[in-house]
Order: C-alpha cells, then structure tokens, then sequence
C-alpha cells in the first residue's frame, strides 16, 4: 500500500484520545475498531444529543466522526502528535443516517511530511453503501518531520 505499519496500537491511541480531549465523555470520543498499514475504522454509537430534528444523526455528529478517525489513522502512523490540526474537511451527506451504530473507515491517500490527505466513509449496515464521504486534510507540525 506505499505507508508504513503503524507505531501506535488501538489501546495506544485510545489513551491519547482521552487525555488530549479533555472533559469529553469517552464515549463521544469514538471506539477505535482496527488500526493496519493505511486504514483505521471507528464506531460511535449515537447518543440523544447527537441527533437532529427527524430523530437522525446531525451533520456536526459525523462530521466530529470523519475528523477523528482522520486524526486516528495519521496518529496511528506518526505518533500522538497533538498539534496536528485539521487543515480542511470536505464532507458530502449521502443519505439520512438512523439511531444506530456508525461505522468510518479511514484511509490514507497522502502522508507527507507537512500534510496527509484521508479519505473517511461513513456507513452504517453495509460498508458497500456509504451514508457519508469526507476527504480531510491535516497539517502536521514541523516539529515531528
């Protein structure tokens, strides 16, 4: 696949999560499913306050979803670099996404030196038929290259 194995482990990245976000609920903070050479997939189980009038899933919820597992699949293979911010997240809602499990599959397009480029699907019942697609871009502090 051209990247490297990761050098963080589900657990690894787990604990990064809850101390580099303070204050949340680890259970908004997403369950990190697999990490391999190029991909991670999460999960988050909607809660009340995630959803929007119609009783679906709101838009800043998956959004928050794409960005993480964005996040964990370029942590997974750097290191828990906790500046590395997003630069820009390009999101398209496919369809409207019921009460129940989310699953986003994360992987890397380009993991430069400065930026790395993701591709996150968002779905639900069967990975075939995404209800989301984001494409996000992280910049990486020089600091790590």
């Amino acid at each position: 696949m051209g990247f490297p194995a990761p050098v963080m482990t589900i657990e690894e990245l787990s604990a990064f999560f809850v101390e580099a976000f303070p204050g949340v609920e680890p259970v908004k903070l997403n369950t990190i499913l697999s990490i391999e050479q190029g991909r991670a997939r999460l999960a988050l189980d909607p809660t009340g306050d995630m959803l929007r009038p119609g009783g679906i899933v709101s838009g800043p919820t998956q959004m928050g979803l794409a960005d993480r597992a964005a996040y964990a699949v370029i942590l997974g293979h750097i290191g828990p670099v906790a500046m590395a911010v997003t630069s820009n997240l390009n999101m398209s809602f496919l369809r409207a996404v019921p009460v129940r499990r989310i699953f986003a599959d994360a992987v890397l397009l380009k993991l430069g030196r400065r930026l790395a480029t993701v591709d996150v699907r968002l779905w639900q019942d069967d990975e075939a038929h995404p209800v989301a697609q984001a494409t996000v871009t992280y910049a990486i502090p020089a600091a790590t290259t």
